[in-house]
């Protein structure tokens, strides 16, 4: 291989396809290459046969269960806000017409040991079963500052610098409870801990701005959107993207070893004798891991059910989030469920989903307060991975290292990762801004 590429991208997960497809729309010469020989890495979504080689070392999962074919079953499960900044970059690159995409049913929160329905706004506080009257009055007038809020609009801010008050303060002015702010940090402003209310409470209003947003674009029953057939199409889509702009894609590459100049700087990648020049190599964890660290582990368990998860109003596709407090734990957990209505599993088959940053290195044991929520089960897969971060500085070896996914059930995270990465290669910041309105009318 005697070309030189602008960037080599090692790895087809979801983070290194949208970024291949990114630079490939800039015109950036971009070679990727992968040492497995299918599209997804650890985002990829495995038929029943993957599923039983990965988990059970036999091929030959059980009849009953139905065809394998027919499930799509994805290894980092997330659902996307409609809203979201997942949703921005399929617009802004025009993915969406390689992709279908359904609402999911419903959004809930584990309070008190029950499940419940996630209030979004001020008329479905009212209604909430999760506090009570007096409560339910002061969340209304929260909600309704929430909503009006505009950031460069003082009239709505009330007096307040959300850059210098913090959550708690903010919380604090409308007396809210311990109970309410909890599903209020959780699982509207979706963060993973409560270290969030120590911290400026701009952040956390534009998150539930973004969730009452994203409830609104599809008018469904929650913020959420899935694709069909499950995630794995996500990466393949973005690698579509990147080919059309003249991305080169080698998958079944073993080795992918990356090379280094006399500087320390990254210049190459050999596969079978074979070199391939670059500027920069973007790559996962798992092709330079002494230049990661590792930061966590993530206790996940996948459960085959004939039902939807009971207390979610028979809900084919769910989020429930089960908050640290609830649990006594120092992090949130999370479910997940999604059944043939996205065309991930056979008529009759729901697929769930717990997850949470391991504590321990008992799955079956920690996993247990979301285990119990899913009623009777037909199988169930229990695993722990190790989450990596870069740790190298990308401006002294030209080598830009993705971080392993976290356990949360939604996508914001993932890409903000994707486009930190985005501006440290090309210099620019990417501009999501403009394409929501008109992307909102053509779905209308």
């Amino acid at each position: 291989m005697d070309e030189e590429y602008d960037v080599i991208v090692l790895g087809t997960g979801l983070k290194e396809c949208i970024l291949s497809g990114l630079l490939s729309v800039d015109r950036l010469k971009v070679l990727h290459m992968d040492r497995n020989d299918y599209y997804g890495g650890e985002s990829s979504s495995l038929n029943l046969i993957q599923l039983w080689k990965r988990f059970r070392d036999s091929d030959k999962p059980p009849s009953s269960l139905g065809p394998s074919r027919d499930y799509n079953v994805d290894m980092i499960p997330k659902f996307m806000m409609a809203n979201g900044t997942l949703v921005r970059t399929l617009i802004h690159t025009d993915v969406t017409k390689y992709l279908s995409f359904k609402a999911v049913d419903g959004s809930y929160v584990f309070n008190k040991g029950k499940v419940h329905k996630v209030p979004a706004n001020d008329m479905e506080a009212l209604k909430s079963p999760l506090m009570g009257l007096f409560e339910k009055r002061r969340a209304r007038k929260f909600f309704i500052y929430v909503q009006n809020y505009n950031e460069s609009d003082p009239k709505t801010h009330e007096g307040l610098n959300l850059t210098r008050v913090t959550m708690k303060e903010l919380i604090s002015k409308y007396g809210l409870d311990d109970n309410t702010v909890d599903f209020i940090g959780h699982a509207l402003a979706l963060h993973r801990d409560d270290r969030y209310l120590n911290e400026p409470a701009l952040d956390t209003v534009k998150r539930m701005k973004l969730y009452a947003e994203s409830l609104l674009r599809f008018q469904g029953g929650s913020p959420y959107i899935y694709p069909l057939y499950g995630l794995g199409e996500l990466p393949q889509a973005f690698a579509r993207l990147s080919a059309v702009y003249g991305g080169t894609y080698m998958l079944n590459k073993p080795e992918c070893k990356v090379e280094f100049d006399s500087e320390g700087k990254a210049c190459g990648v050999t596969s079978e004798g074979e070199t391939a020049r670059c500027k920069k190599v973007v790559c996962d964890p798992s092709y330079l891991p002494n230049k990661v660290q590792k930061v966590g582990k993530v206790a996940r368990a996948i459960a085959i059910m004939s039902h939807p998860i009971p207390n979610t109003n028979e809900s084919h596709s769910v989020q429930v989030i089960l908050p640290q407090k609830q649990l006594g734990r120092k992090s949130d957990m999370y479910l997940f469920c999604c059944s043939y209505s996205h065309n991930v599993a056979p008529k009759g088959k729901y697929i769930a989903f717990v997850l949470t940053e391991a504590e321990t290195d008992k799955p079956e044991v920690e996993l247990k307060p979301g285990i119990d929520l899913l009623g009777p089960i037909d199988e169930i897969f229990f695993e722990t991975y190790d989450r990596y971060e870069p740790s190298n500085d990308p401006s002294v070896d030209n080598c830009f290292i993705s971080t392993s996914y976290d356990p949360t059930t939604h996508f914001e995270s993932t890409v903000m990762d994707v486009l930190t990465m985005y501006t440290a290669i090309t210099g620019k910041t990417l501009d999501l801004s403009v394409d929501l309105s008109a992307a909102s009318a053509a779905e209308e």
